[in-house]
C-alpha cells in the first residue's frame, strides 16, 4: 500500500539549533499517529513542514505522492488544526464556515453535516472570539474537514479543553480514521496516547516509534526513576 506520507532524513534548524535530526516515517490510510514530546521537541515545527508552512533543511517529504518542495496539490486534500486560535476573529462562528469553505474551493453542501457531528447549532450565531476552549477547538476541527481531507494535521488537538469536547472530537477523529484518513496530531499529556494507533516520540531531534501500551510503560518506568533518584538525593 503506497502510504500517504513518506518522510526520509527529515532534517530542520532553526539558527544554528537541530530542531529534526533524520527524521523517517511513514504513514498509510486509517492510520492515526499520535506526536508525543516536551514543549519545544519539535512537534509544531514536524507539523508546519508537513502542512507545507515551513521550509525544511535537507531530506524529502511525500505527501499523497507529492514531493511537497515541488507541489503544493497535496493541499487540498489536507486539513489544519493549530495550535494556536486561527479562525477569523472578526466573524462569527456559521461565517467562519462558510468563508473558509470557499477558501478550500470545497463548497458549502458540507456545512449542515459538520455542524451537526460537532454540535455546533448553539453557537453558529456567536463571534468566534467569545467561544470557550472545547467549542472553538471543535469549530476548528469541522473547519479542517469542509474540504473532506485525505489528511488532517492537528496541533494540540484535545489539551485543555471540556470532556464532552473531547468526547465528540475523539468520536469524529475515529470516523475520520475509519473512512480511510490519515492523522497526525500532537501532544504533551502521555494518557492521550491510548487514542492513537501509534505514538512517535519526539525528543532530542529524534522520532522513536511506539505502540501506545509501549510508550505509557516508557513514561512509567521514567517516572519510577526519577521518583527513586529523588528519594536517594532526599537520603
Amino acid at each position: 500500500m503506497t502510504p500517504l506520507i513518506n518522510v526520509k532524513d527529515l532534517k530542520q534548524t532553526i539558527g544554528k539549533q537541530k530542531i529534526l535530526n533524520g527524521l523517517s516515517f511513514m504513514l498509510s490510510a486509517g492510520e492515526c499517529l499520535g506526536l508525543f514530546g516536551g514543549r519545544g521537541a519539535g512537534k509544531t515545527t514536524l507539523l508546519h513542514i508537513l502542512a507545507g508552512i515551513d521550509r525544511f533543511k535537507s531530506g524529502s517529504v511525500e505527501i499523497l505522492g507529492c514531493d511537497i518542495r515541488k507541489s503544493e496539490a497535496f493541499k487540498k486534500r489536507l486539513g489544519l488544526i493549530t495550535q494556536e486560535r486561527s479562525l477569523f476573529r472578526d466573524l462569527r462562528a456559521y461565517e467562519n464556515l462558510e468563508f473558509i469553505a470557499v477558501l478550500k474551493g470545497a463548497g458549502t453542501e458540507n456545512i449542515t453535516a459538520l455542524v451537526k457531528r460537532f454540535e455546533l447549532n448553539n453557537i453558529l450565531g456567536e463571534p468566534v472570539n467569545t467561544l470557550d476552549a472545547g467549542v472553538y477547538q471543535r469549530l476548528s476541527m469541522a473547519c479542517a474537514l469542509l474540504n473532506k481531507p485525505r489528511i488532517l494535521l492537528a496541533d494540540d488537538l484535545i489539551n485543555d479543553i471540556d470532556p464532552r469536547s473531547q468526547h465528540i472530537i475523539l468520536r469524529e477523529l475515529n470516523s475520520f480514521i475509519s473512512g480511510g484518513g490519515s492523522c497526525i496530531w500532537s501532544f504533551s499529556r502521555i494518557e492521550f496516547c491510548r487514542a492513537t494507533g501509534k505514538v512517535g516520540w519526539l525528543e532530542n531531534g529524534t522520532l522513536s516509534l511506539y505502540s501506545p501500551q509501549e510508550a505509557q510503560e516508557l513514561w512509567d518506568s521514567r517516572l519510577r526513576l526519577i521518583e527513586q533518584q529523588s528519594g536517594e538525593n532526599d537520603a
